[in-house]
């Protein structure tokens, strides 16, 4: 039975039970689905709230993503922030199979329990490999993503019995198994071969769903959005810890507790540029939408379009640490790229984000991120302090703007207004 079906079966069984009304309608949308257990081999409850085990797995995902800005703040080249941004794309990616995998199968489980904690481990090596990826780690950092990958793999097929998606995980296995085989030869290359093969072994991988689809599978939507949502906040979370990286071993004078205090205001505004209207927006679309077109969702805006924001914090991360760390002096080019640039990423996925979902676009955070652009030149002129303030007043003035200008609309979307109201 497709997902449409299934909805169409429960929808009758409600309309059984009670008359069609408003309340009777939000219960429905409310209550816990549960898939039988001749599909699938056991009980899986499709619209829970996160579980304690996926937050305990994303910890290792929270030192990766202190690995990378590691990474790149040790060659601040272009370069540098080349290969960061691969390892975190292979990260990612990594990271994303596993929240489709648990938004599927019942953590409750022992033995999925302890595959995925096989899983936890093989993530973290490949995290303490993130500085060397290129290097002398290089080899130890594939085997390891491989390995995370194929045991997703595995840990989906082991945990189905459903037709429909055996068909899908066989058809994404097609990419999922030579993509990080690929990346074990890389290790073994060094210079422009082996960043070659590291894109062409990301592109194989990152192409499954798209060139095969992702039919057969099922999502909740409101366990998918804040799956999603909580991994952005870690990513923000990466820019405050790359305030207290950035301060070791320097005198906290007025100007680095500025730097700080700037630091955490540009977060802030970044967390409130997605929480207060678009991801309320964006999962109240997703819960509407059935069948394969709430599968494409999943997979385009937030397999797909969460990585360029991810990117683009991970970035303003490595800003805010040079930043600190020599507050009065100008930024160099990259790190004044990274810290405004990263800003401009953020709200181009935004705008990325917006269109998918509504169709529309968001032409302040399009002016909002030419701006950002436009300031990286004045940034390598004036000292890295006051360029962070031009990226957290820059942020901070489109949350004013949005605020008042929108203030209503917000304020019914929030209420649980309709869709048309949001203002991202």
């Amino acid at each position: 039975m497709s997902a449409s079906e299934t909805d169409r079966a429960g929808s009758r069984s409600a309309e059984a039970r009670r008359p069609v009304a408003a309340a009777g309608a939000q219960a429905a949308a409310s209550r816990t689905e549960t898939v039988d257990a001749s599909r699938l081999g056991r009980r899986v409850r499709l619209d829970e709230r996160v579980s304690p085990l996926e937050l305990f797995f994303d910890l290792v995902f929270v030192f990766a993503l202190t690995q990378v800005t590691a990474l790149m703040a040790e060659e601040p080249t272009w370069e540098g922030v080349a290969k960061g941004m691969l390892v975190l794309a292979a990260l990612w990616w990594a990271w994303g199979a596993y929240a489709w995998l648990t938004n599927y199968i019942n953590t409750d489980e022992t033995r999925e329990r302890l595959l995925l904690f096989a899983s936890m481990a093989a993530m973290l090596v490949a995290a303490l490999a993130v500085p060397h990826a290129f290097t002398d780690d290089g080899v130890l950092f594939a085997c390891a993503y491989a390995l995370v990958r194929w045991l997703h793999i595995f840990i989906f097929a082991e945990a189905n019995e459903n037709v429909d998606t055996a068909a899908a995980i066989r058809r994404l296995s097609r990419t999922a198994l030579p993509g990080p085989a690929l990346l074990i030869v890389a290790g073994f290359l060094e210079g422009t071969a082996q960043g070659v093969l590291w894109i062409v072994a990301l592109a194989i991988d990152y192409s499954g769903p798209f060139i095969f689809g992702v039919r057969g599978f099922r999502v909740s939507a409101a366990h998918f959005a804040e799956r999603f949502g909580l991994i952005l906040i870690i990513a923000l979370g990466e820019s405050i810890v790359a305030i207290g990286v950035g301060a070791q071993g320097i005198e906290l004078g007025a100007a680095v507790v500025s730097a700080a205090v700037l630091g955490v205001a540009l977060a802030a505004a970044l967390w409130w540029a997605y929480f207060d209207v678009v991801a309320i927006a964006a999962e109240r679309r997703f819960s509407g939408a059935t069948g394969e077109e709430r599968i494409l969702m999943a997979r385009d805006s937030y397999s797909y379009l969460h990585l360029p924001m991810i990117a683009g914090i991970i970035l303003v991360a490595l800003g805010v640490k040079k930043t600190i760390g020599d507050v009065d002096e100008p930024l160099k080019t990259v790190p004044a790229a990274a810290l405004l640039g990263g800003v401009a990423l953020y709200y181009a996925a935004h705008v990325a984000f917006r269109l998918r979902n509504m169709g529309t676009v968001s032409r302040r955070r399009v002016v909002a991120a030419v701006i950002c652009l436009a300031l990286i030149p004045v940034a390598t002129q004036v000292d890295a302090l006051a360029a962070l303030a031009l990226a957290a007043t820059v942020a901070a003035g489109l949350i004013a703007y949005e605020a008042i200008r929108y203030g209503e609309e917000r304020a019914g979307l929030q209420r649980g207004g309709v869709e048309e109201a949001a203002g991202g």
